[in-house]
């Protein structure tokens, strides 16, 4: 069989997944690049047919001769730099796989694409990917019932499982807590009863509510982003309700409500913490934050008791978990330029991961769908996948290996529509349901 050869930009947590599945076929031979020689390095001394290569993708002409040696290339680095990828991929006609959402600057390279005759497919990890492919799979069975889906509810989230949500967040970081608490501060904004709501990134946590799945689970549930675009994108024009959210453990909105308040997620520069400043602890950080001019663990509880909108027993609680953090010690916080980077670095040191300690991704979409004799039903698909201690997190596999079943399935010509695409169509959602099931991904369907 011949050879097909991709190339892997990118080495993160969830690149590894990918790769051992893309080495099973033995005519598949991998190039994983990162910026770092060694980082590859480690990442491909476990596989066979895989090399590492040292790859700056700010380097136009070195990224434009490193894709045109491959049949496709698969890129894990952060969503801003995919439009410069897909760029020199069109110039050597080279297919591509994302698993982010598709953005404008994605989507300004569409025509080319197709012009070129390439394939780019994007949003094809768990939220986007997964998603997509039941959401859409029970929508286009309830059409084909001749039925309507009056209302969809999607909430996913990853956590850890709850033998080890064992700190005051009920969360713990496998990578940057960057990215999850700057996510915190988005705007959201969906369909409600056929009305337009809107939170801004500072309300967002007043949102959460209770989301019941399984009674063992005191989940809780804040909108995502913009779903407005999904009565397009599902194809659901007759739904009044539309919303897709984040889940996290009950307890976990009101924290970081209390941290807005108090504006440390506030990223602007602050000299005093700049990593050449002197060293200050935890107390006077948050005094300055405060504008107060004792350091005193009282006195700074009583502010920020008056400065959260959060109170009663649930503000106590709060305190105690901002003493865990050490917010009010005289340990000196590491300084990394602004507020909130300072309490990442913090976050980082304390909630990750311990030994043997294993994660969990859970993704509900609940549906309300009025059949065509005009009966009234809830449906719902469920799907519950938890980490490997000793190998996998259930996070890095339900992104890495979807997106190794989408690159397989490129490379066979079973995805060949050229242009930017996501899985919104069943030729493209079929084969990729079939295969993340034959990997052992179980989604539960149920009529209520």
């Amino acid at each position: 069989m011949a050879t097909k050869k991709i190339l892997l930009l990118g080495s993160g947590f969830v690149a590894e997944p990918c790769v051992e599945y893309l080495c099973r076929r033995p005519e598949n031979k991998l190039t994983i690049a990162a910026r770092r020689l060694a980082i590859a390095q480690e990442l491909a001394g476990g596989y066979a047919n895989t090399t590492a290569i040292s790859l700056d993708v700010n380097d136009e002409v070195a990224l434009d001769a490193a894709i045109a040696e491959h049949d496709i290339v698969i890129s894990l680095i952060p969503y801003t730099y995919h439009a410069q990828v897909i760029k020199s991929a069109i110039k050597s006609k080279t297919n591509v796989v994302t698993t982010s959402y598709v953005s404008p600057a994605m989507m300004a390279y569409d025509e080319a694409a197709k012009a070129a005759g390439v394939v780019v497919m994007n949003e094809i990890g768990v939220d986007p990917g997964v998603d997509h492919l039941y959401a859409l799979k029970t929508i286009n069975e309830v059409h084909a019932e001749g039925g309507k889906v009056l209302s969809f509810l999607s909430y996913c989230g990853g956590l850890p499982a709850p033998e080890a949500s064992n700190n005051p967040l009920g969360y713990k970081f496998s990578w940057s807590s960057r990215g999850v608490l700057l996510a915190l501060k988005n705007n959201a904004k969906f369909y409600e009863n056929g009305e337009i709501v809107e939170y801004s990134g500072n309300d967002l946590m007043n949102s959460a509510k209770p989301i019941p799945i399984y009674p063992a689970f005191a989940f809780v549930g804040y909108p995502n982003r913009d779903s407005s675009p999904y009565k397009e994108r599902y194809n659901i024009p007759e739904a009044h309700t539309i919303l897709r959210g984040t889940l996290r453990y009950a307890g976990f909105p009101e924290f970081v409500k209390t941290l807005v308040d108090i504006g440390f997620l506030d990223d602007s520069a602050q000299d005093f913490l700049a990593a050449d400043a002197s060293e200050i602890a935890w107390n006077d950080v948050v005094a300055k934050r405060l504008g107060s001019s004792s350091n005193a663990e009282a006195d700074l509880v009583e502010l920020i008791k008056e400065k959260s909108s959060i109170k009663g027993d649930e503000i106590d609680r709060i305190i105690k978990g901002m003493k865990w953090l050490g917010m009010f010690s005289t340990t000196p916080v590491t300084r990394r330029g602004n507020y909130l980077d300072t309490l990442c670095a913090t976050l980082e040191e304390k909630m990750m991961y311990g030994k043997g300690e294993r994660d969990m991704v859970m993704l509900q979409h609940k549906f309300e769908v009025e059949l065509k004799d005009g009966t009234k039903q809830t449906r719902t698909s469920t799907i519950l996948e938890y980490g490997n201690p000793e190998g996998a997190s259930a996070m890095a596999r339900l992104v890495g290996m979807p997106c190794g079943v989408a690159t397989q399935l490129v490379l066979d010509g079973v995805i060949r529509t050229p242009g930017i695409l996501a899985p919104m169509s069943a030729d493209i959602n079929d084969p990729l349901i079939k295969g993340i099931e034959a990997e052992g991904v179980v989604c539960h369907e149920e009529i209520l």
